[in-house]
């Protein structure tokens, strides 16, 4: 199944948040400054989000590891993921 791009974005955003905090851990340990472990947590969101985002895009395109499924399983997997109107079933 291929992810949609917000997909990709939002899984970007959620990692970056804590990739974020480790990274102003780390500096604030190393240097002891907290101005500073701001100043670089702050420049490394921004850039490892973009980073992120296209790193899953290209991913995205890439069939290693990925096996195609076949047509049964295919059915079953639309079946069990189409919302079913409960007032059409009695």
């Amino acid at each position: 199944m291929k992810e949609k791009r917000y997909r990709s974005l939002f899984k970007a955003i959620s990692w970056r948040i804590t990739g974020t905090i480790d990274t102003f851990l780390i500096t604030l340990i190393v240097t002891g400054k907290f101005k500073f472990a701001i100043a670089v947590s702050g420049v490394e969101v921004f850039t490892k989000i973009f980073l992120f985002y296209l790193h899953e895009r290209i991913w995205n395109r890439v069939n290693f590891g990925r096996e195609k499924l076949d047509s049964s399983v295919a059915e079953v997997a639309v079946y069990v993921h189409t919302p079913v109107n409960t007032n059409q079933v009695r």
